[in-house]
């Protein structure tokens, strides 16, 4: 996963959530507000869902690349490989005329394979670039399925931007709720409702959630509160007045969870590379993101790492500036990834 780009690569978006949590309205919106921007739309077509599609393409006038599989979530790479192929076919020849994508994932669909289409294949990574991954989460039902469908909080674990729809249907109390509860499976998705699929486009596109740099950017909240992954309340919790007496977010013990490992002394390289090669191996499939800015023995710039499942891919950033803490950080977001294992190797990895 390399972060340099050459600059006429076309950037893609993945659009993911559950059905019923707004997605179309949001494209809709995207394409009614994007003026100037030619968007290509890759739709998964899955059930109810292609109702929707009639009403996208009467509207605008872009290519809507229906792909008629049945099931998304077997089949989808390789069909998506070869519909993105056409797509950076037909507008080099001049047949199609769009500046950038966006993949509309069904709500089942696992965002993983889907993302690494873009870095697996040659072809493709020479045509486009993934920016990121937007999940939508609807407020009336999050609860529910994140409490019973794992690939909802899946969708939650691999989010660059998240937004939270049909709040106004819920009370304060139960979007702080859902916030606190997303906040933990992702601490590094900002978190925003969603009206009516009205949300700015500087939201939605050029995120570069995939681009190795030298932000990484985590929740401050959540790291003051799970630090030491004390299970009690911070004070923080307490904006909610009325709402304090039922038990806070530990009543959920999402699988999909998310820890961040902070070093001052310096990585020894070769272990390191050595360890992230070993989990990788044994937890790729678990791994959904994970991302850091290290400080390495041997040179003075800060090395940038992420990767996503058994991908990885790291690069040298800009320098350490006078004065700036050479801390590393690190965050790892997966399924029921075993925190004591990680933290006890990256100790071992230090300098």
């Amino acid at each position: 996963m390399s972060s340099t780009a050459s600059p006429g690569l076309i950037p893609a978006t993945i659009l993911t959530g559950f059905l019923g949590s707004g997605k179309t309205t949001l494209l809709k919106r995207v394409l009614h507000e994007a003026h100037g921007q030619k968007i290509a739309i890759i739709e998964n077509e899955f059930g109810e869902e292609d109702i929707d599609t009639s009403i996208l393409v009467t509207e605008t006038k872009e290519q809507i690349i229906q792909m008629n599989n049945g099931c998304v979530c077997c089949s989808i790479r390789e069909d998506l490989r070869t519909t993105l192929s056409d797509l950076a076919t037909k507008r080099r020849k001049g047949e199609l005329d769009f500046e950038r994508i966006v993949i509309e994932t069904t709500g089942l669909a696992d965002p993983g394979p889907v993302a690494q289409t873009f870095f697996m294949d040659d072809e493709i990574a020479e045509s486009f670039l993934l920016d990121s991954i937007i999940t939508l989460v609807d407020a009336k039902h999050a609860d529910e399925q994140l409490n019973t469908r794992q690939e909802a909080r899946r969708q939650i674990g691999f989010a660059d931007q998240i937004f939270i729809s049909k709040a106004d249907l819920v009370d304060a109390g139960a979007v702080a709720e859902l916030t606190h509860r997303i906040k933990h499976m992702n601490p590094r998705a900002p978190v925003q409702t969603a009206h009516f699929g009205e949300v700015a486009l500087d939201k939605i596109f050029d995120l570069r959630g995939f681009n190795l740099n030298a932000k990484l950017e985590i929740d401050p909240d959540f790291l003051t509160a799970d630090d030491h992954d004390h299970h009690h309340d911070h004070d923080h919790d307490h904006e909610h007045g009325e709402h304090c007496d039922h038990p806070h977010h530990h009543a959920h013990d999402d699988d999909v969870k998310s820890f961040v490992f902070k070093s001052d002394r310096p990585f020894n390289p070769a272990k390191l590379e050595d360890f992230l090669g070993a989990i990788v191996q044994v937890y790729g499939p678990k791994m959904l993101r994970y991302k850091g800015v290290l400080n390495m023995k041997g040179t003075d710039k800060k090395v940038i790492f992420q990767g996503v499942h058994q991908l990885m891919g790291s690069d040298l950033g800009p320098k350490w500036m006078p004065g700036e803490a050479k801390t590393s950080k690190m965050v790892f977001i997966g399924i029921d990834l075993p925190q004591e294992i990680f933290a006890q190797g990256l100790e071992g990895c230090l300098a």
